[in-house]
């Protein structure tokens, strides 16, 4: 059974996920990962961070000379922007509680997990919740998703998609 815990803030220094579960002497490659990644980015965003953020993932463990040792499986994406948010996000505690206003979030953003997560967890401040539940954490589920691909290629299962329908238009397989 594979399993597999994601941690990390948007803004903060290194988006990290762990998978439990993956046999030993599975081929894993670091390029077909950052290829996913690469697909990831294209596309429409609102914001500058896609041209920041050029995600190349790192494997920290549970891989050596490009086979799985059977423990668990570390990948990290570090956060180049992090630099221009350690004072937003840094650990360390404010001393200034009118710093902590000036950085703390009040207002869910629709569609968003903010609400539910602030009422969840007791959070006044939701940017407790929302660097977990901002777009750019989808990346460490990107990155887990070619991790499982190149699990089923080793089985002989191949993994493919497309669109159906859109709208009413219905495309050719």
């Amino acid at each position: 059974m594979l399993r597999f815990i994601t941690a990390g803030e948007s803004h903060g220094p290194v988006l990290t996920t762990i998978i439990e579960g993956l046999p030993a002497g599975l081929p894993i490659s670091v390029e077909i990962i950052n290829e996913a990644m690469a697909r990831r980015q294209q596309g429409y965003g609102r914001g500058n961070r896609m041209k920041i953020e050029t995600d190349q993932i790192q494997i920290t463990s549970g891989v050596r000379h490009g086979l799985t040792l059977g423990s668990p499986v570390t990948i990290s994406l570090p956060n180049k922007d992090y630099k221009n948010w350690q004072s937003v996000m840094g650990i360390e505690p404010l001393e200034d509680e009118r710093a902590k206003l000036r950085r703390a979030v009040h207002r869910p953003r629709p569609g968003h997990a903010d609400l539910v997560g602030g009422i969840k967890y007791h959070h006044a401040d939701l940017r407790n919740v929302l660097e977990r539940s901002s777009a750019r954490e989808t990346a460490m589920r990107v990155a887990l998703g070619s991790v499982a691909s190149q699990l089923l290629k080793g089985l002989g299962v191949e993994v493919a998609a497309y669109v159906r329908e859109i709208g009413g238009i219905v495309g050719e397989a």
